[in-house]
């Protein structure tokens, strides 16, 4: 794993059409289809994800795109319901540093065979085929995290210094428009949240217990253990109370849920 810092260059001109594509995935779910689509204008990448994660280390903004399928989503679905950003080196890294006064940009490269927790890197590497990442990552003075992450699979050369170099180049407008997206993210999820809260007081008891479960980060099995009940009544209580409160998945629950609601 290799980061080093970024010194964005004052005279770098970018083109106006992929700042457009970036650009135009603020504040929606497809910012990683944004981000995917401007990269390719200048080198072949297989997937993008990006995140946000605020100074508590609470997730802000997720979004994932494949140059193929879902694939991307699925998986990153799965790195947000197992915490995985708990193991993730680049938001680790980035957790232990020290606030510095302005915002700080840093690349770092990652290759699969560098990942140490077995769970993670057959999740996010080996499973889906992926050989490499490219990250840009940002730390502000209050704590938020950025990352934004190509993808390479097996397939595909690996990254080269002239990668390196385009990334570079375009480091601060994806690092940027990531904190936007992550700020419209946080407003909209301010404007849902009390119809959320209202929601969750017709849960039953048991219903409650295991979103609060989940809400924290465990998975169903997780949940089961801490609760003292079979997987799959948890998976059953899961069932109704995502349906009662009309969200699909753990990962649009992290999205929506306010701090406190239990």
């Amino acid at each position: 794993m290799r980061r080093w810092r970024i010194q964005p260059a004052a005279d770098t001109t970018l083109s106006a059409a992929l700042a457009g594509d970036v650009l135009a995935g603020i504040g929606t779910p497809h910012l990683a289809a944004s981000c995917l689509a401007a990269m390719h204008r200048v080198m072949p990448v297989t997937f993008c994800t990006v995140f946000a994660v605020d100074a508590t280390g609470r997730i802000e903004a997720v979004s994932a795109a494949s140059s193929y399928g879902t694939t991307a989503e699925r998986t990153a679905e799965r790195y947000v319901a197992q915490r995985f950003d708990l193991l993730d080196p680049n938001m680790t890294w980035l957790a232990a540093r020290k606030l510095p006064r302005r915002a700080q940009l840093w690349l770092g490269h990652q290759r699969a065979d560098e990942v140490a927790d077995p769970a993670y890197r057959a999740a996010c590497y080996g499973d889906v085929g992926i050989r490499e990442r490219a990250s840009v990552l940002r730390l502000t003075p209050t704590g938020q995290r950025v990352a934004v992450s190509f993808y390479r699979s097996l397939a595909q050369p690996e990254f080269g210094a002239a990668d390196f170099a385009a990334i570079e180049r375009h480091a601060t407008l994806l690092a940027d428009a990531t904190l936007a997206h992550g700020r419209s993210a946080m407003a909209a999820r301010e404007a849902v949240a009390p119809t959320l809260a209202s929601r969750l007081l017709t849960l039953s008891r048991r219903e409650r217990e295991v979103i609060g479960q989940l809400m924290a980060g465990r998975t169903a099995k997780e949940a089961a253990r801490e609760i003292g009940i079979e997987l799959t009544t948890v998976r059953t209580h899961q069932y109704r109370a995502f349906r009662r409160l009309g969200i699909r998945s753990q990962k649009e629950l992290l999205l929506r849920a306010p701090e406190k609601v239990l």
